[in-house]
């Protein structure tokens, strides 16, 4: 088992951001190790908290569903093992179809993914590549599907992965048991392994 760069801090280390966690509960099931460590400096923990939760809030057509694939997409394009595990459980538990699920990386053909769900997927895609990939087709299909609020909603998503991506891979932070094992379930098949993240 790898050490994390740094060590998580006890879940009620610090009660304003163990408050606000407790909505990791209804999206996990667990609070992340994730948000243990960056409670280290708990002004960070509750920013990032109150981030996630505007980001991730449904406002309509950009469902909770495909917010966590859209998510699962941008780190497997960013190769988080963490974050990986982390989206395609909450896929899982917002009630992303199994057909979804089980040929996410089919979306540009397979028939569970609308052509505004293909155009989102393929826009997280090229918005996690370093450098950008995003052109002036990904850009077309994003617009002719979804409104400008929708895909503020969008690269939002997108946004707060790369920020999560470059926390857990940077620090190695452990995999918590749900996670790994909604992993091996649904990912495992398509090269997924814990890695530093076991």
């Amino acid at each position: 088992m790898a050490t994390p760069l740094v060590t998580p801090l006890a879940p009620d280390a610090n009660p304003e951001v163990a408050e606000l966690a407790a909505f990791f509960n209804e999206t996990l099931g667990f609070c992340p190790n994730s948000v243990l460590t960056m409670q280290h400096r708990p002004a960070i923990a509750t920013a990032f908290i109150q981030l996630n939760k505007a980001v991730m809030a449904n406002q309509g057509r950009v469902t909770s569903a495909l917010k966590r694939l859209i998510g699962y997409i941008s780190s497997h394009a960013a190769g988080c093992q963490y974050c990986q595990a982390h989206t395609i459980l909450a896929a899982e538990r917002y009630g992303a179809e199994q057909q979804q699920l089980d040929h996410i990386w089919e979306y540009p053909t397979h028939p569970a993914f609308s052509a505004a769900e293909r155009a989102a997927l393929a826009f997280a895609v090229a918005a996690s590549a370093v450098p950008n990939a995003v052109n002036e087709t990904i850009s077309q299909a994003l617009r002719q599907h979804w409104t400008e609020g929708e895909i503020v909603e969008i690269l939002g998503v997108i946004s707060l992965f790369g920020y999560l991506n470059r926390w857990n891979d940077s620090m190695g932070t452990h995999l918590e048991e749900g996670a790994v094992a909604a992993g091996e379930q649904h990912l495992a098949g398509r090269g997924w392994s814990p890695g530093k993240h076991a």
